[in-house]
């Protein structure tokens, strides 16, 4: 069965959890809904222009100034939305207080604008957790989002296309250097996967992009024909926040 036929399967077996075990909101906490309608309102998108290749707001169309200096490895990324309230709040539940079923929802909730990036992608592969984060946590919060996204799309999924193999420090608090620094060489691919392919790399948030970078590069290595990534939100600096605005 194709990703396209599985999707309205898994998207009503979450419907059915929420029947038997009814759900509050991951942004607002009022009971009935994972995603509701006024947390989804307020999603604030990244206004036009961006950066071509990192995807923050820029004054004028083309690289900004980071990718001038030094460009990731990737090909493109884009971010849903801004990583603020009531987003920030629900990623944080999903990613720290189990709350998965918020993977599923989000992804909904983001596959118009994921539909419309004029991307070739053929396999869609999370950002892996290193071994010990994930038996701490016992999920990738990665993976729950783009899994219900490659069924929406039709498109492959991948896990076990990349892999962390070295353990690295919490990016928090780390310069961008750092967190360059910090990710270098802590992926590797599978060419049997991602050969010859289009691969469409996904994370809950980015910051430098500099986790993404270092994914793209192992993909590459491995024999990906390009890389693209895909993030739910973005983390913004204060100097840049005005470049968004309310989703309608």
């Amino acid at each position: 069965m194709g990703a396209h036929a599985l999707h309205p399967f898994y998207r009503a077996l979450w419907h059915g959890l929420d029947l038997l075990f009814p759900p509050a909101c991951g942004g607002c906490g009022r009971p009935g809904q994972r995603w509701c309608p006024d947390c989804r309102r307020q999603v604030l998108p990244l206004a036009e222009p961006v950066c071509e290749v990192c995807g923050l707001p820029v004054e004028r169309a083309g690289p900004c100034p980071d990718c001038r200096r030094a460009r990731p490895s990737f090909r493109a990324l884009r971010s849903w939305s801004a990583f603020e309230s009531p987003l920030r709040e629900a990623l944080h539940r999903l990613k720290y207080r189990r709350d998965l079923g918020l993977g599923e929802a989000l992804a909904e909730a983001m596959y118009d604008f994921t539909a419309h990036l004029p991307w070739p992608v053929e396999v869609v592969v999370p950002v892996p957790l290193g071994a010990r984060r994930l038996r701490e946590r016992g999920y990738n919060q990665a993976s729950l989002i783009a899994y219900p996204l490659a069924l929406a799309l039709g498109l492959v999924y991948a896990p076990a296309a990349l892999a962390r193999v070295r353990e690295t420090r919490s990016q928090i608090e780390l310069s961008r250097e750092e967190r360059y620094e910090n990710v270098r060489g802590a992926f590797q691919a599978s060419p049997k996967k991602v050969k010859g392919r289009v691969v469409l790399l996904v994370d809950d948030v980015a910051t430098t992009g500099s986790t993404l970078s270092s994914c793209a590069e192992a993909l590459y290595a491995a024999g990906a024909q390009d890389v693209f990534a895909l993030t739910v939100a973005r983390a913004l600096e204060r100097s840049q926040a005005w470049h968004t605005h309310p989703s309608t």
